[in-house]
């Protein structure tokens, strides 16, 4: 029984790749269009999300989502969630209409034609290196400044041990949060591990549950008042994942 259930989470593996580069390929020329002038990024944005919804479903997933708020038209927030697979990606794209910009890691530019628009139009960071955090931290506040919202995934990465939770946070999310007085909008991803987790021999198609919390306010707050946000969100997250409400 296991060996088969490895033999179809490889196959299944297999499928969600050419899935991603079917339609990769398929809009890449919408996706190249709307990325060559900076100020077309809301229309790159909706072409994302056109691609993230396609591939969901092409690979045999439906989201399920249960919202605690509906986000206003035009206004910025800190989209942050837990991180245990790359269809967190296309979750977080599927799960809001406000234009907002990844803060990622820059190994995914290695990936053909997803890298080369993941590098156009994300803010990349090398964790390692103090300096590619400092910059950036100073594109987000650029892209903040221009009325989009910025998603982070505050645990820095999927964590080495798949059977952990949830990781600690950093600061990077809520520091800006606060900076630009833009709440928190936290969201819970239950079954994306399950779906297509890092690890290879595990996946499969079912449904994908989201529950979008409601925001977090970080009007009055300063910079000491960080690892309370911090604290605060972080316990929002791991209370869902603890308890599923949806």
């Amino acid at each position: 029984m296991k060996v088969f259930k490895q033999i179809f989470a490889t196959f299944y593996r297999i499928w969600v790749y050419l899935i991603i580069a079917f339609f990769t390929i398929l809009l890449f020329p919408f996706l190249l269009i709307s990325i060559l002038k900076h100020s077309w990024y809301p229309f790159f944005f909706k072409v994302a999300r056109t691609w993230s919804i396609l591939v969901i479903y092409g690979i045999g997933c439906y989201p399920v989502i249960k919202r605690d708020v509906k986000y206003e038209k035009g206004k910025s927030y800190m989209f942050v969630a837990n991180h245990t697979s790359m269809t967190d990606i296309m979750l977080m794209f599927h799960s809001t209409k406000n234009p907002f910009v990844f803060v990622g890691k820059k190994e995914l530019v290695k990936i053909p034609l997803f890298g080369y628009i993941y590098k156009r139009t994300c803010i990349l960071v090398d964790r390692g290196n103090t300096k590619s955090r400092v910059e950036a931290f100073r594109r987000a506040e650029i892209r903040l400044n221009e009325g989009l919202s910025v998603c982070i995934f505050p645990e820095g990465g999927v964590p080495d041990d798949l059977s952990l939770l949830l990781d600690e946070f950093k600061d990077g999310a809520f520091r800006l949060s606060i900076e630009h007085q833009i709440p928190i909008a936290p969201m819970t991803f239950h079954d994306n591990k399950n779906r297509f987790p890092y690890s290879f021999f595990i996946g499969g198609p079912g449904k994908m549950r989201v529950r979008v919390h409601k925001l977090i306010p970080t009007e009055k707050l300063t910079l000491d008042n960080r690892k309370e946000l911090k604290k605060e969100t972080r316990d929002v997250i791991l209370n869902e994942l603890l308890n599923p409400t949806v």
